[in-house]
């Protein structure tokens, strides 16, 4: 793969920062492993053989009757009547390393929910005993994913609109200014509380909410790189050559524009996920039940007795941050053009 010499520098600027580089190491692994959650903690084993014949219980659903139950329902592979039926079936399973989903309750724990860690639960149990590391595992996923999701959709919307608010100027630009000042002031918390109340939540309506104001992240800096490039000498000749303003906005100016906007997105996307766990933490984000590092929060200071929720909490989400944080930095200094430079 050829590299341009400036793109060469930028990574080698971005490795100079060993914070940031080995953040981004440590970020990406604990993601990979989070995309996996299902053969890390999971309530189903990862293969099982009965009768000669072999199944995945995490991709398939099984039926009691096929393991010679007597229900037509999903099998329990943590009751010992279904283990019993699988011995007799000369079989056997693989397990997870924790044998608990998300939303499994330890039924089998002598302690009151919410119990202490101990072998079984690595983690101890919330206050409706499941496990916490299942939870934090599940959780993390679901953070991550709906923050790179709305940090996506919501720089697509804030350059598009940035580009032709700084592209165009004159009445164009002061018309979409007022606007955006007015929207920007509105308060959004509040506002995200009373349509969480209304619609029921989940994860692409919470993500459609969202989306309608964290747009405007990025519209200032995009819109201060269309306005600084849009009379430069090649963008004048590309108007002189009958180019439209379409290709030019996207071929000439777009990438210039990128610059500032990269720098800035990881920082997008870590004030994307603090909202979501602000939402669950005070009860109007994803849906009850829901794997959620705000909910765990919010258990953990409804239970100071159990200081293990709110200190699991807390260091799941302190760590999750500064990672991103010092991986912003490090993007940040990569594309700096004061050590970018030749």
């Amino acid at each position: 793969m050829n590299l341009s010499p400036l793109t060469r520098r930028r990574l080698q600027q971005f490795r100079a920062n060993k914070r940031g580089f080995y953040s981004l190491i440590v970020f990406a692994f604990v993601f990979f492993l989070s995309l996996g959650a299902e053969f890390i903690a999971n309530d189903k084993p990862i293969i099982l053989k009965f009768d000669g014949h072999y199944y995945a219980p995490v991709f398939q659903m099984i039926p009691e009757k096929t393991l010679g139950g007597d229900f037509d329902t999903e099998a329990d592979y943590r009751d010992t009547y279904v283990r019993d039926l699988i011995a007799k079936g000369d079989g056997w399973m693989i397990w997870p390393p924790v044998r608990y989903h998300y939303d499994t309750i330890n039924f089998t724990n002598p302690k009151p929910a919410p119990s202490a860690p101990d072998r079984e639960n690595w983690f101890g149990t919330d206050d409706q005993g499941r496990d916490v590391f299942a939870r934090v595992l599940y959780g993390f996923r679901i953070s991550i994913l709906f923050g790179l999701v709305l940090t996506i959709l919501s720089s697509v919307v804030g350059v598009m609109a940035g580009g032709v608010q700084g592209y165009f100027g004159g009445r164009t630009d002061l018309i979409m200014q007022r606007f955006i000042e007015i929207w920007s002031g509105l308060p959004v918390l509040f506002i995200l509380i009373i349509m969480a109340s209304i619609i029921t939540p989940g994860f692409w309506s919470l993500l459609g909410i969202m989306l309608l104001f964290a747009w405007t992240t990025l519209i200032d800096v995009v819109r201060a790189e269309f306005l600084r490039a849009r009379n430069f000498d090649y963008v004048r000749a590309a108007r002189a050559l009958g180019v439209s303003n379409r290709v030019i906005m996207y071929k000439h100016v777009l990438p210039n524009a990128m610059v500032a906007t990269l720098t800035m997105m990881p920082f997008v996307l870590t004030g994307s996920i603090t909202v979501l766990t602000s939402l669950d933490f005070l009860g109007f984000g994803l849906p009850p039940g829901s794997p959620s590092l705000g909910e765990l929060l919010e258990q953990g200071k409804n239970n100071l007795q159990a200081p293990w929720l709110g200190i699991t909490a807390f260091m799941s989400i302190a760590v999750m941050l500064t990672l991103l944080t010092f991986v912003g930095e490090a993007v940040r200094d990569a594309f700096d053009p004061r050590k970018t430079a030749l």
